[in-house]
């Protein structure tokens, strides 16, 4: 699969940190965020600005392998479709952050959620990754239970850097394989 959406509706953190961390887990991947009220990732660009301006070919396809970041700038999705599908045609791997309020209309999505008890949260009926708490608690079936997130794997993507490949990272490409409906 060449795109992914994550969507955490829950997790604001987790929201923020796993399109990075699902980005981080290929080798060249670029993360785009649908969310006009996304957060500030690092950087110059945004999707707005590159809908307003019109993407530069540099734009549409990796320069070098590794992990681009592009925020969001306060466009909703239906108004960059045009400039999305040109970045899916030129990058080998794209992940969306969806916001809480998941827009209609997007396969591929990746439900990511704090693993609480069961009755803490909205029960949904596909399948979903989640980020264990210390609490023990069973996730429901067809999951993806990532280990514990180091706290230097953490700092490095909120700093915009690419940290080293870990167990957390590491579990994340298994997200690529999952078949997500």
């Amino acid at each position: 699969m060449v795109a992914l959406s994550t969507w955490a509706p829950e997790d604001g953190v987790l929201g923020a940190i796993a399109p990075l961390a699902l980005a981080a887990a290929c080798d060249t991947a670029l993360v785009v965020d649908l969310d006009p009220a996304g957060p500030g990732y690092p950087g110059s660009g945004s999707l707005a600005a590159m809908v307003r301006d019109s993407p530069t070919a540099s734009d549409l396809s990796p320069l070098r392998r590794g992990v681009a970041v592009l925020r969001n700038g306060g466009i909703l999705p239906d108004e960059g479709r045009e400039v999305i599908e040109a970045l899916l045609a030129g990058w080998p791997r794209v992940v969306f952050r969806l916001g809480r309020h998941r827009p209609p209309g997007f396969d591929g999505v990746v439900p990511v959620r704090p693993l609480l008890p069961s009755e803490w949260l909205e029960p949904l009926d596909v399948a979903a990754v989640y980020q264990p708490f210390g609490l023990r608690t069973e996730p429901p079936g067809r999951s993806i239970v990532l280990p514990r997130m180091a706290l230097a794997t953490a700092r490095a993507l909120v700093a915009g850097a690419l940290p080293r490949r870990d167990r957390w990272l590491r579990a994340w490409g298994d997200v690529w394989e999952h078949p997500w409906h």
